[in-house]
C-alpha cells in the first residue's frame, strides 16, 4: 500500500508500506480520503510544527475516513465493510488533566501524524491503518465519506467556540479565514452568533469565509473597510500570526474573550497585553478537542453547504502537488488525498 511520508524539511515522499495488522483492541481502517492540515503543511515546508520537530520519518495526516476492515484480539465496533471516521486523540486516561475532563490537553497523549514526542506517532495517510477500536465513529445517515473527512478540523472549530464561552446572539470576530477559520465561523453560526466577522489578506479565503456563513468579510490589512465592527463581544484567532491577536485584542470589547486557535511561530511572539489588563479582556486558548469530534460529524449530517469548503480531491500518487495546492490559498481550501487505488 502507499502511504505519505516525512523525512525532513522540503522531502515528502510516496512510499509503499507495509500492511498493518490489527492487535488486541484495534481497528483495521482501508482509508479513503485523508484532509491535508496546517500541520501536514508545515512539517513539510518547515521540518515541524511550532516546537514540534521532525526527529524521523513520520507518515503525515491525522484526517481520516474510510472503512472497517477488520479487528485484531478483543477489538469491537463498527461492522467490517462500515464508513467510518477516525477520532486521532489517544489520551492516556490517568494525567490529572485527563482526571479533570480535559483530554485534549492530556500530557502524553497519543496523536495520529504528531511529532510532539518521540518514536513519533505515525499518521494515517496510507491505504489502511490501524487504530485502537475505540476511536471509531460510524458515520451518521446521511453523511458520507468526502464530507466526513472534514470532521477533524470541525471538531478543532467546535471546541474553540465553546472555548469563548456563550456565543448565542454575540458578534463574533475570526481571523484568518483558512480552512480552520472557516470552519470557525460555521462554528459560531451553529451555536447561534449573531453576526460573524472573518478577516484575511486573501480575497479567495474571505470569499470561502462567506460560503462558511460569515456576514462580513473584511481585508485584514485595510483598516478602514467598513465592514470592520466597532467591537465584538468575541474574537477567534485562527491565523497563527501576531497580527491577528493583535486585532482581536483591538476590536474585542471591555470585558471581552479572545480565543487563540492558531499556533503561532515558536519562540516569543508579541501582543498588546496591556489592552488585556486595562479592559479586562480574557485571553484563552483552545487546543484540538475531545468530545466535540462525535458533534462535528452530527453536524456535517445535517449541512450539505459544507461541501463548498473542499475546494480538490488529489489522488495520493499526486501528494506532492496536493500538498503545493494546499498550501496556496489563493486556489484552495480543504484539499483532500485519495486513497481509494493505494491499498
Amino acid at each position: 500500500m502507499r502511504g505519505c511520508v516525512i523525512h525532513g524539511q522540503g522531502d515528502l515522499r510516496v512510499a509503499e508500506l507495509p500492511v498493518p495488522e490489527p492487535g488486541p483492541g484495534q481497528a483495521l481502517i482501508a482509508v479513503r480520503y485523508g484532509g491535508v492540515c496546517g500541520s501536514d503543511l508545515h512539517y513539510w515546508r518547515h521540518g515541524g510544527v511550532g516546537d514540534f520537530r521532525l526527529r524521523e520519518p513520520m507518515v503525515l495526516g491525522h484526517e481520516v475516513v474510510g472503512t472497517v476492515v477488520e479487528y485484531g484480539p478483543g477489538g469491537a465496533g463498527p461492522a467490517p465493510g462500515t464508513a467510518v471516521a477516525v477520532h486521532p486523540a489517544t489520551p492516556c486516561g490517568v494525567c490529572p488533566e485527563c482526571a479533570a475532563g480535559r483530554r485534549n490537553v492530556c500530557r502524553d497523549i497519543r496523536y495520529l501524524g504528531s511529532a510532539a514526542r518521540f518514536p513519533h506517532v505515525q499518521g494515517g495517510f496510507a491505504g489502511q491503518v490501524v487504530v485502537p477500536s475505540g476511536q471509531v465513529r460510524a458515520l451518521p445517515d446521511g453523511l458520507e465519506l468526502r464530507r466526513a473527512a472534514l470532521a477533524e478540523p470541525l471538531a478543532v472549530a467546535l471546541h474553540a467556540v465553546r472555548r469563548a464561552g456563550e456565543v448565542a446572539g454575540r458578534r463574533v470576530l475570526v481571523t484568518g479565514a483558512g480552512p480552520i477559520g472557516c470552519l470557525v465561523v460555521a462554528a459560531a453560526k451553529a451555536a447561534g452568533a449573531a453576526h460573524v466577522t472573518v478577516s484575511d489578506l486573501l480575497p479567495e479565503a474571505l470569499e470561502y469565509g462567506r460560503i462558511a456563513g460569515a456576514g462580513s468579510a473584511v481585508r485584514a490589512d485595510d483598516p478602514d473597510d467598513r465592514g470592520w465592527p466597532d467591537e465584538v463581544d468575541v474574537a477567534v484567532e485562527a491565523s497563527g500570526v501576531a497580527t491577528g491577536l493583535d486585532a482581536c485584542l483591538r476590536r474585542v470589547r471591555r470585558g471581552g474573550v479572545v480565543v487563540q486557535l492558531g499556533m503561532l511561530p515558536a519562540g516569543h511572539s508579541p501582543f498588546a497585553g496591556n489592552l488585556v489588563v486595562s479592559r479586562e479582556i480574557e485571553l484563552r486558548g483552545a487546543f484540538r478537542f475531545d468530545g466535540e469530534f462525535d458533534d462535528a460529524l452530527a453536524l456535517l449530517a445535517g449541512e450539505r453547504a459544507f461541501d463548498g469548503l473542499i475546494s480538490a480531491v488529489v489522488p495520493v500518487g499526486e501528494a506532492e502537488s496536493a500538498f503545493a495546492l494546499a498550501s496556496d490559498r489563493s486556489r484552495s481550501c480543504k484539499v483532500l488525498l485519495d486513497f481509494a487505488a493505494s491499498s
